[in-house]
């Protein structure tokens, strides 16, 4: 959308019957539903991306902001926060008495954390020089690289249960939050500080928006049209070979598929050498989600977003991250958004989706034999829930999903839903860089570079990408001193 906007010939090929990858819309007969991504935070960052191409998010998408952020429950105790913050201390107080000035002091220097950290989010880090600069030592004292998530909330909160209503975040990275850097206890404020919104239509709705906008402003979507390989000379970028056997010429490509995916199947064999499957296979990967999405007789009394924490949540997490084993204890998110968007689901009825986190497909767990048998306990765990007995009675439509389901329909390396892990070895300038290292012309958008996974971020790497490119044309044109520096308009992506 962005490059559209600037005048370049863009063209999309999307594998997928529809835009939005992992955050694609599923439909099951009559009910809708997001395949992937529910939370969406921080919608300043989309207005602002939509302004830049001379558009309103507002006109593009309708935005229905929670009054609650979710609902979180231990046993028969429900913690319910909102951006509120003398409305979420006192509940903490009645709740957790005594951890809410721990609460208040989180907030205000999370605050200060948040300022500090966020250019470094705006901006690529391609080498070591990167760290060099003013943003990265002003933000220094605060990134807190060397403590957990779990480590830096046990500064604030005393209470265990308050300790993973702000650290279960972490598994927005597919992380442990005893193992997740500390600088990602900004995710749970983001939210505390800028509430979470539902598009009307789904989160996949603002994928839809852009696409529109893409080809109003002159680009091409390609649906149901894959990529066999990017196509390279010399050892930089001279386009893409489709599936259908048809060679697209293009000046730059930008690579948004999975990463590791990507890397094992979208280049020539022997071509690649910092990322061969040897290397990528010893790299770290987030864990994995086991999806049931369910069209459902009835209206369905829950909030649009609820968690259901394991009795012993440090024991659930350990097992799907270090023994890549499943929970007897699981948790469990529901996702309800039926009970604020009545386009998901016909008149008096529901589109609802539960996640359970897993392992990935690095666990010797066998999906196919094991569906039917891990479908059913994830069901009996859902009709635990008051609101939720009798349910399978009321299905109507419904999908199993699997993380071999994530690796093989959705082409997600090792079925690592939210891509590769950030621990200290695989951030910034030691993750995939958005101007990819190993072939010229190629560029990288997605959870897999910088700065990382979850939507917010995901824009700011397609931001960052779009100005580094625009920066090598620029200089491009000025080396083109025996004839007229060659415009943006025709230059194909």
């Amino acid at each position: 959308m962005l490059l559209a906007a600037k005048g370049y010939d863009v063209q999309v090929f999307e594998k997928q019957d529809r835009v939005g990858g992992r955050s694609g819309q599923l439909q099951l007969g009559e009910f809708r539903f997001d395949r992937g991504a529910t939370f969406l935070m921080m919608p300043q960052i989309l207005e602002q991306l939509f302004a830049d191409v001379g558009r309103s998010l507002q006109k593009e998408v309708e935005m229905k902001e929670l009054e609650t952020l979710y609902s979180l429950h231990f046993g028969d105790l429900a913690f319910t926060p909102s951006k509120d913050v003398e409305a979420t201390a006192s509940q903490i107080a009645r709740l957790f008495p005594g951890d809410e000035e721990g609460y208040r002091r989180y907030m205000a220097e999370e605050d200060i954390k948040f300022d500090r950290i966020m250019p470094l989010l705006r901006r690529p880090f391609q080498s070591l020089k990167d760290y060099l600069k003013r943003d990265v030592i002003r933000a220094l004292p605060y990134l807190h690289a060397t403590d957990t998530v779990y480590g830096r909330l046990s500064r604030y909160f005393k209470d265990e249960r308050l300790r993973t209503s702000f650290s279960f975040q972490a598994k927005y990275l597919g992380m442990s939050p005893w193992e997740c850097p500390g600088t990602f206890t900004i995710l749970s404020f983001i939210e505390h500080k800028f509430g979470l919104f539902h598009p009307i239509g789904g989160v996949n709705a603002v994928f839809t928006a852009m696409a529109k906008v893409t080809t109003e402003l002159g680009g091409v979507i390609h649906t149901s049209c894959g990529v066999k390989q990017v196509l390279t000379k010399n050892g930089t970028a001279v386009g893409v070979l489709l599936a259908n056997g048809e060679r697209i010429e293009a000046d730059h490509v930008i690579v948004n598929a999975d990463f590791g995916m990507a890397m094992t199947t979208l280049f020539e064999p022997g071509l690649l050498k910092k990322y061969t499957p040897e290397k990528l296979n010893n790299k770290k990967y987030s864990l994995s989600t086991a999806m049931l999405y369910m069209g459902v007789e009835g209206e369905i009394d829950l909030p649009h977003h609820s968690v259901y924490f394991a009795n012993d949540y440090r024991s659930n997490v350990d097992d799907m991250t270090t023994h890549k084993v499943l929970s007897d204890d699981a948790s469990l998110y529901v996702h309800n958004p039926s009970v604020i968007d009545p386009t998901l689901a016909p008149p008096g009825k529901s589109s609802l989706y539960a996640l359970m986190p897993v392992p990935n497909l690095s666990a010797s767990l066998d999906w196919e034999k094991d569906r039917e048998h891990i479908q059913d306990r994830m069901m009996k765990l859902l009709e635990g829930i008051p609101a939720l007995s009798g349910l399978s009675s009321r299905i109507e439509e419904s999908l199993f999903f699997t993380p071999l389901d994530w690796q093989n329909e959705q082409d997600v390396y090792k079925g690592a839903t939210f891509n590769l892990s950030h621990n200290l070895g695989q951030m910034m300038t030691l993750r995939p860089h958005n101007r990819f290292e190993e072939v010229e012309g190629v560029w990288l958008v997605g959870g897999g570079t910088h700065p990382g996974s979850g939507l917010p971020t995901i824009i700011e790497s397609a931001q960052i990408s779009v100005r580094l490119l625009e920066e090598e044309d620029a200089r491009g044109s000025k080396k083109q001193t025996s004839r007229i520096p060659q415009s943006k308009v025709g230059r194909t992506v």
